[in-house]
């Protein structure tokens, strides 16, 4: 079985929550920093020394325990590259329902995937996720905050997982951990269980997703496994630019945060007025699972200018819909609709 990312369209216009991206946008001090890119820096490598130290410090870790990536994916591909490499039989693990692009970079690296299924309520499957280590274990691909679900992972858990699985590197994907209650990033965790790898974006909460702003943060000696795989410049100049600028806005940062909270309250609040069950999550987005025809109620959507993602084929998430949580004014638009094309169902 061959894995790939499922391309989704992109409309040209409307509003944009099918994708989990910062419906505000970047900081204006982004905006500044990119109009103050010189000729020279645009015909220069960039360095990178303020852009990772900026990072590192907004991050709460140490210089050297970071490394920027050209979005989180290079992070993810550079990590099934070093976790497959040299070995014909090597396995790694993806929890389900998963982002596309574990089972596709570790199947590119030539591991084999191993599909750990959710039981019906979507929540983690400690015990099955422990069951499925063995000796050709060589990557645990763990999302916190979950996509689709919005569920975390609790700390103990993922330590109970990496200690069951030393050989193995455990990637913990923490996309959406600015919107969530807690992080491993500055945990005492990562050193004595150095085969935790953690990985970051600066697309979701700081807007910078067209920019591919990434890092992975791990022990000094596991990163310098990752940083022999990472090409020494796919960090483009924009987002060397970008980086600081975006880290130093806090108040942008804690505004948009605020918005995404006011915004799934009241996604929560319309989905229990209209009778649609969901569940709470700890990422700028919410699952919520439909009675009705789903592809149906993207479609209406759709054709309201709202653009929601279809769920429904991910495994255990048969009627489910996806919508992003982020300006609260956009939140407000999405509810009308919804409460436009569900009362229609009536």
């Amino acid at each position: 079985m061959s894995y790939e990312y499922e391309r989704v369209v992109t409309p040209s216009s409307g509003l944009r929550l099918h994708l989990n991206e910062n419906t505000a946008g970047c900081s204006p001090a982004v905006i500044a920093a990119l109009r103050g890119l010189t000729r020279q820096q645009a015909a220069f490598y960039p360095d990178y020394d303020e852009a990772t130290d900026a990072a590192a410090a907004r991050l709460g870790v140490t210089a050297d325990r970071l490394l920027l990536t050209n979005g989180l994916d290079e992070g993810i591909l550079a990590t099934a590259v070093a976790a497959h490499r040299g070995s014909a039989d090597s396995e790694a693990i993806v929890v389900l329902p998963a982002f596309d692009m574990y089972a596709a970079c570790s199947d590119a690296a030539g591991g084999q995937v191993v599909e750990v299924p959710p039981p019906a309520d979507l929540s983690f499957p400690l015990d099955r996720v422990l069951a499925a280590i063995g000796p050709r274990t060589r990557l645990v691909w763990l999302t916190t905050p979950n996509n689709p679900t919005g569920h975390s992972i609790p700390r103990d858990e993922i330590v109970r997982i990496a200690s069951a699985a030393p050989q193995a590197i455990v990637f913990v994907d923490e996309a959406y951990a600015d919107f969530a209650p807690a992080t491993l990033l500055s945990d005492p965790v990562l050193d004595t269980l150095p085969n935790i790898v953690v990985g970051r974006t600066f697309a979701k909460a700081y807007g910078l997703a067209a920019l591919r702003a990434g890092a992975l943060v791990a022990n000094p000696a596991t990163l310098a496994l990752l940083r022999r795989i990472v090409p020494p410049y796919s960090v483009n100049v924009c987002a060397a630019l970008a980086l600081p600028a975006a880290c130093a806005d806090t108040a942008y940062y804690e505004w948009y945060l605020g918005q995404v909270a006011r915004s799934k309250a009241l996604i929560y609040a319309t989905l229990d007025r209209l009778g649609v069950g969901h569940w709470k999550s700890d990422a700028n987005f919410v699952l919520a699972r439909f009675r009705g025809d789903t592809a149906r109620i993207v479609s209406a959507l759709a054709a309201r200018g709202m653009f929601v993602r279809d769920r429904s084929g991910d495994t255990g998430c048969a009627g489910c819909i996806r919508m992003t949580a982020g300006v609260f004014d956009d939140t407000r638009a999405l509810a009308a609709a919804l409460e436009e094309v569900l009362c229609g169902e009536a």
